[in-house]
């Protein structure tokens, strides 16, 4: 596959270089405005080799609605994973890296008719069941489906709870729909869990898989042959964060309950591999001052920063995934500490990425960085009131690069030597295209920080100036 633009193509990093140095060659180079990602595929591979050394009995099948990054499908391809999609237009996008359908789980229990005739269509025939009416809805439009039927087995604490939703009871609803299932003369191939996003209850994967082991001995006893058991998600990806105490509880929990190879046993973990792969960098384009002591008028009391890039954007997983997010200035400060908020750049109050945080006083065009932004962002960003979506910027230094250029849907051509991408200019992006022809070519461009750093130009092109306001109630 030839990938003709140059931003999407994979930059190898010299051995003095890191995701933070290119974060700073793009943001210190006065012409970028618009946030943007940096995302470093060797830690996804690092994820992967964490995944096979502690779990080396359950093939991990990556949940693509966490983040379904071109490049992060083509890698976790080229490693040979498998996939967890949950609609027809997921598994378009697996099926369109080059994965063979076998290596696909249709993991939504509530599928649309069209959806599930697609599946069909494509030859992706695993896929979960949580109630009555999908297995006759499945009959209808794929008969030859392999079923997996997903019970309930929620964690006392996770990020997203997922039970109020889906899974069936494992003690009255499951043992039913199998009975169901050899009426209706479907093959139901496994039983399926997930106990939340985020799980932080490390030993209800043994519960779970105990549920699963009563099933199974039950579907044999129907005149089935179940060979699958999916461990759902709820693993942890942020940096700093183990898996260690969930595998020792699922190794121990597969060796006592499936001691045997017959048993083919997967997971969908999805934050695990992309969530501190992805480092997103914002910066500051507006900012308020606030005086609010009547006995120190002078005195701020509070900075607003105004980012480019909010709760529309990258930063909706802070309300739809209850992720917490730590600003880092790119500049080391000094001096006092201010009580500051962040705010994203829509004219919705809503757009609040950070509270209340103690800050050193910052500057418009300063950078903001956040770390661990792979995980429910971009899949779920909109361009509302006109803001771009962030651009992506992959790296990867020389070691996983000789790994991965051959390892097919990656090629060399994939790859470019370069720490940043070359053509990098006001935040356009566009690899392979004549600068200049967006530009008025009458208007003479002036980088960022020389407009932000020119009190001594009589007539700048750009004025700003802090004003005192009310305080706030």
């Amino acid at each position: 596959m030839k990938v003709t633009n140059l931003d999407e193509r994979i930059h190898v990093l010299d051995g003095a270089s890191s995701v933070m140095t290119v974060i700073k060659d793009i943001a210190t180079s006065g012409l970028q405005e618009e946030a943007f990602y940096v995302l470093d595929i060797g830690d996804i591979v690092h994820k992967h080799q964490i995944w096979k050394e502690r779990l080396p009995r359950v093939d991990p099948y990556y949940a693509v609605k966490c983040n379904d990054t071109l490049t992060v499908l083509e890698v976790l391809a080229s490693l040979g994973i498998g996939f967890d999609c949950a609609s027809k237009s997921e598994i378009n996008k697996v099926l369109g890296v080059g994965v063979d359908s076998s290596r696909i789980i249709f993991a939504n229990p509530a599928k649309p008719a069209s959806h599930i005739r697609h599946a069909a269509a494509v030859g992706v025939d695993t896929m979960t069941v949580d109630n009555e009416s999908e297995l006759h809805k499945i009959k209808k439009l794929h008969p030859a489906a392999k079923i997996v039927l997903r019970i309930r087995c929620d964690a006392e604490l996770a990020q997203c709870q997922l039970g109020m939703k889906f899974g069936c009871d494992p003690n009255f609803e499951a043992p039913n729909l199998l009975h169901v299932s050899r009426m209706l003369d479907l093959d139901v191939v496994g039983v399926s869990f997930h106990v939340g996003s985020g799980c932080q209850d490390p030993p209800v994967f043994k519960r779970a898989i105990c549920h699963a082991k009563m099933l199974f001995d039950l579907a044999t006893e129907l005149g089935f042959k179940p060979y699958l058991l999916d461990l759902g998600g709820g693993y942890p990806g942020n940096k700093g964060t183990s898996i260690d105490k969930m595998a020792d509880v699922i190794n121990k929990a597969i060796d006592e309950y499936f001691p045997t190879d017959d048993v083919h046993i997967i997971a969908e973990p999805g934050r695990f591999y992309v969530a501190s792969a992805f480092t997103l960098a914002t910066s500051i384009h507006s900012k308020r001052s606030v005086r609010s002591d009547e006995k120190s008028p002078s005195t701020i009391t509070h900075n607003m920063y105004y980012i480019n890039d909010g709760v529309y954007g990258s930063f909706n997983c802070l309300l739809y995934d209850h992720q917490h997010v730590t600003p880092i200035p790119l500049k080391s400060g000094c001096g006092k500490m201010i009580p500051s908020s962040i705010w994203g750049p829509t004219c919705d109050g809503l757009d609040q990425v950070v509270d209340n945080i103690l800050l050193h006083e910052m500057d418009l065009g300063e950078w903001i960085i956040f770390e661990n932004m792979g995980a429910y962002t971009l899949p779920v960003a909109s361009p509302f009131n006109g803001f771009p979506v962030p651009k992506v910027h992959v790296v990867a230094d020389e070691a996983v690069w000789l790994l991965l250029k051959d390892a097919l849907p990656l090629t060399e051509d994939h790859f470019v030597i370069g720490n940043t991408p070359a053509n990098l200019r006001l935040g356009l992006d566009i690899g392979g295209s004549k600068i200049d022809g967006w530009a008025n070519p009458g208007i003479e461009l002036v980088p960022t920080q020389e407009i932000l750093s020119n009190p001594t130009d009589s007539s700048p092109p750009f004025i700003y100036d802090y004003v005192e306001v009310e305080p706030l109630n």
